[in-house]
Order: C-alpha cells, then sequence, then structure tokens
C-alpha cells in the first residue's frame, strides 16, 4: 500500500542528503581550488629562494632536506639537461619539464611543477597533486561534518513537520471512521486547510447525494410496503372466500376474482422492479443509437391488440427519422407505459395516436389520447410514486408515469403534460439536442 507520509520523508530526506552531496563536492572542488592556488605560489616563492644558491655537485643534498615530511622536491639542471641537484634521489621526476607552471605524469603520479631559468641553471620545484587532494578533502570534510552531525536531527525535524502537515487528513479520517452509517451531515469545510477543502468539499458532496439516495430508498421501501399492504390482504380475503365457497359456482367466482387479484399484485411488482432497475446511480444496460421511429412502431404493433379489445383506435400519427444515445429497454419501457396509460383511461370509440420527430431542440416522443386528461392542478403530482387522482382506473398501480420520469431523467430528457387538441391528454418527452447529435452522428 502506498503511503503519502512514507513518500515524503523519502522524498524530502532525499532532497536533503542531495543537497548535503551537492554541498560537499562543492566545498571540496572550491578547497581544491583554494589549495592549488596557494601551493602554486609556495612553488613559485621556493623556486625563487634557490637563485642565489650554487648547486655544482650532483645527488648532493643535506641530510636534513630528504625527509619524508617535506613535500616539495627540487631538481636543478646545467643549460644542456645535466641534473645538478635532486633534493630527493629516490623520487623521479621527467628532464624535459616547460618552463613555467604545469602538470606532469610520473610513475609515482602526478606532480604539479613550477620551473624557471636562475643564473643559467633550470630550477624546478615540484609537488605531488595526491597532498593537494588529501587537504582540499579534509578542509571540505571538516566544513560538511557538522551537516552530516544534524542529519538525523534533521530527519526527525522533517518527520515531525511531515506528520503535522498531515494531521488535518488523518482528522477528516477519524472523523469519518467515527461516524454511524445513518450519519449523512457534512463535514465542517472551514477549520481544513486550503489544500484539504477540495477534498472535504467533494466528501461533503458525496454524502449529500448517499443522504438523498437513501431518503429515496425509505421512501421507495414505505410507499411500496404501504401500496403492497392492500393487495395482499385482498388476496388473503379472496382465498378466505374461495375456501369458504358454499357451492361451485361461488368458489369458480371468487377464484377469479383471486386470480385477477394475483395479477394486479404481479403487475404492481413487475412495475417496482423497473422502478428500482430505473434508478439513478443503477448499473444500467450501456447506451447505444436507438431510433425512436422504430421503436414507437414496435410498441404501438405491441399494444394494438389491447387496444382493439378495448374498442380504441391505436397508432402512429407521425414518425419522422430520430435517433438518440439510449438504453433501448428503458426506452421501451417508457413509451410503453404512456401507450399503456392512455390506452387504460382513454373510453371505448376514442383514439390514441404516437408521434416522433426532431427540431432543433432536439429529438421528441408524444402521446396522445381522447380521454379525459387530468386536470393542471394535479399535473404537477402525476409523476410520484403511488399516487392516483381522483377518478383514476382502479387497476392502476400508481407507477407508471414515476417510471417514465425516471427513465426520463436518465437520458436527460424534459417531460410535459399538455391538452390533446382533441380534448385528451397530451404527453411529451424531448431528448436533448446532445443525445439525438450524437444519435445521428452514428
Amino acid at each position: 500500500m502506498t503511503s503519502l507520509r512514507h513518500n515524503l520523508l523519502l522524498l524530502l530526506l532525499g532532497v536533503v542528503v542531495l543537497a548535503v552531496g551537492a554541498g560537499a563536492y562543492a566545498t571540496y572542488r572550491i578547497s581544491l581550488a583554494e589549495a592549488d592556488a596557494m601551493f602554486d605560489y609556495h612553488l613559485r616563492q621556493l623556486a625563487l629562494s634557490l637563485r642565489d644558491q650554487a648547486f655544482a655537485r650532483a645527488f648532493a643534498p643535506r641530510a636534513d632536506v630528504d625527509n619524508d615530511d617535506f613535500d616539495f622536491v627540487v631538481q636543478v639542471r646545467d643549460a644542456t639537461g645535466v641534473r645538478l641537484y635532486l633534493s630527493h634521489p629516490h623520487k623521479v621526476l621527467p628532464l624535459d619539464v616547460q618552463l613555467g607552471f604545469s602538470t606532469v605524469k610520473t610513475e609515482e603520479g602526478r606532480w604539479r611543477v613550477f620551473a624557471q631559468i636562475v643564473r643559467g641553471q633550470v630550477v624546478e620545484v615540484a609537488q605531488p597533486m595526491a597532498v593537494r587532494s588529501r587537504m582540499a578533502l579534509s578542509a571540505a570534510l571538516q566544513s560538511v561534518w557538522p551537516f552530516l552531525a544534524v542529519l538525523p536531527a534533521l530527519a526527525l525535524a522533517i518527520w515531525w513537520v511531515v506528520g503535522r502537515g498531515l494531521a488535518p487528513l488523518d482528522r477528516i479520517a477519524r472523523g469519518v471512521a467515527a461516524r454511524s452509517p445513518s450519519a449523512m451531515d457534512p463535514l465542517p469545510e472551514s477549520r481544513a486547510p486550503v489544500e484539504v477543502q477540495p477534498l472535504v468539499h467533494s466528501l461533503n458532496d458525496l454524502l449529500e447525494r448517499l443522504r438523498s439516495a437513501l431518503d429515496a430508498q425509505r421512501a421507495f421501501v414505505a410507499d411500496a410496503a404501504h401500496e403492497l399492504r392492500t393487495p395482499i390482504a385482498a388476496l388473503t380475503l379472496q382465498a378466505q372466500l374461495a375456501a369458504r365457497a358454499p357451492d361451485e359456482a361461488t368458489r369458480r367466482a371468487a377464484a377469479e376474482d383471486l386470480e385477477a387479484g394475483m395479477a394486479r399484485m404481479a403487475r404492481v411488482v413487475h412495475q417496482l422492479l423497473t422502478l428500482a432497475r430505473a434508478e439513478p446511480g443503477t448499473a444500467g444496460r450501456a447506451f447505444e443509437p436507438v431510433a425512436l421511429d422504430d421503436l414507437a412502431r414496435s410498441v404501438v404493433a405491441d399494444q394494438a391488440q389491447v387496444a382493439l379489445s378495448n374498442g380504441l383506435d391505436l397508432g402512429v400519427a407521425e414518425a419522422a427519422p430520430a435517433t438518440i444515445d439510449g438504453d433501448r429497454d428503458a426506452l421501451r419501457t417508457l413509451l410503453a407505459n404512456l401507450v399503456e396509460n392512455a390506452i387504460r383511461y382513454t373510453p371505448t370509440g376514442g383514439h390514441v395516436n404516437v408521434r416522433v420527430g426532431a427540431s432543433g431542440a432536439g429529438a421528441w416522443i408524444e402521446v396522445t389520447d381522447s380521454g379525459p386528461g387530468i386536470p393542471r392542478d394535479e399535473r404537477d403530482r402525476v409523476f410520484d410514486r403511488f399516487y392516483r387522482g381522483e377518478g383514476a382506473a382502479a387497476t392502476g398501480s400508481g407507477l407508471g408515469l414515476a417510471i417514465v420520469r425516471t427513465i426520463a431523467d436518465r437520458h436527460g430528457a424534459a417531460i410535459a403534460l399538455d391538452d390533446a387538441p382533441d380534448g385528451g391528454l397530451a404527453v411529451g418527452v424531448t431528448f436533448p439536442v446532445a443525445a439525438f447529435s450524437q444519435g445521428v452522428a452514428s
């Protein structure tokens, strides 16, 4: 599991170590440059101090000069290149050193050499480069070791700072963990740092959506239980009447009532399941191109026999090509519920028409009937679950239009109720331009 605290500690400590390392290297390079300048000066001064000396015998250094503590090596040659003097006979220096400062490489390592002509003789003063490197490294370590010494304390300080900086996240986590499943009140945003406020705001939005979903679920369960109580009681009564029937005719009539009641119960349960599946946030089928004109013809064909048995004229009055992106099965349920409602409330001899078209506002479906319509003061309530207005059919569950609205909301569509031209009800569903355009493109 990835830890933000662990990552921050490693990152900050890595930056500190790299910074100390870079500082140590830079200090070493500066110390080496300063040592080069200082020792070059000493080489030149030592060479100049020998200009009054006479060197006539080769390999004749004074006993106190050939000392390992003396880092400098002095070599004197005459004009022909013959060595007249060498302060450290066991050291090896080349004979072709150029005048001035130079760096030469020998079997014993690299040397820094200063050479000049003094009274016709070439005086060379040399020093091992390793001596300079050791002194530069020593100077760098002297400068850096205090930082290395405080590095553990700095690590603890970084750990404390990171912990303090992440404390608001810990408080939010503890606050959320301590909540009960039913606590949906928002988290306080004012106490959170600016960087954490977007997270708190998002959590509050999620809590609000969860609260709305739970409220809707509770209302749905309560309404469903209330709605199912009556038909269950009726089925129980009808079953008792059938069991107590004194003759075959009474028993048959009670059985028919029981069968009709079971059919109504099955329809209510089916509508409840359909409504639950259409709720926002539930896993539905992926959207695909749906031709609304073909869908309208298919639904009308399915309902034609029911309309004919009720003495109604059902047909597709207009079917302009209109394709949208949507859930095909859900859209079929939406249109079927509208057509079924129109058939249920339209008296014998009436008609139900379905129209499909497209305009600048998007694709649309309209179902009109010649029934009694819905009073204007009830039109805002007919989409509520289990609501049945005055004069509503006894067989209705009060869920048809609630399902229509839920499916329409899922597709971003708008529903409008209006008076039909012949006095009945006109229900229009308009899908947004984006869905219509996308469907046409596909």
